[in-house]
């Protein structure tokens, strides 16, 4: 099985969560992805800090999760699976941020579960398999 990380996800490993720690060992290394919006939401969350040693740890702690993590690329299958998610729920008034989408459709496009604790917003995209290691 494939997974895709979400923001939440990627934040639990930068804090040591147990959980999420034991079930990214148990994965296979090659069949987990973070994609190019995760970095960039976790990227403004520690640019957003006062420089500090805990935005230094953040930081070290981010750059040793993205370094053992292969990336989700962005390629035209992601854009057209954005485009179908936020028309969809657009029509559906279910709206979610672009951001949100966006993470949405690199599991879609790539036919990965995503790793997430955003139930209220991701059980929203139809098709998308959810998975939340915080809790499972």
């Amino acid at each position: 099985m494939t997974y895709v990380l979400d923001t939440n996800a990627v934040s639990a490993l930068m804090r040591g969560d147990e959980a999420v720690i034991a079930r990214l060992a148990a994965a296979e290394p090659a069949a987990v992805a973070i994609p190019q919006p995760v970095v960039a939401e976790i990227a403004f969350g520690i640019e957003r800090l006062p420089r500090s040693k805990r935005r230094t740890a953040l930081q070290d702690r981010f750059d040793l999760v993205c370094s053992e993590t292969r990336r989700a690329e962005w390629t035209d299958a992601v854009s057209h699976a954005f485009g179908r998610i936020k028309a969809l729920l657009e029509r559906r008034g279910a709206r979610i941020e672009d951001f949100d989408a966006a993470i949405a459709a690199h599991a879609l496009a790539a036919d990965a579960t995503l790793v997430t604790t955003n139930l209220s917003h991701m059980t929203r995209v139809p098709g998308l398999r959810i998975e939340d290691w915080a809790r499972e």
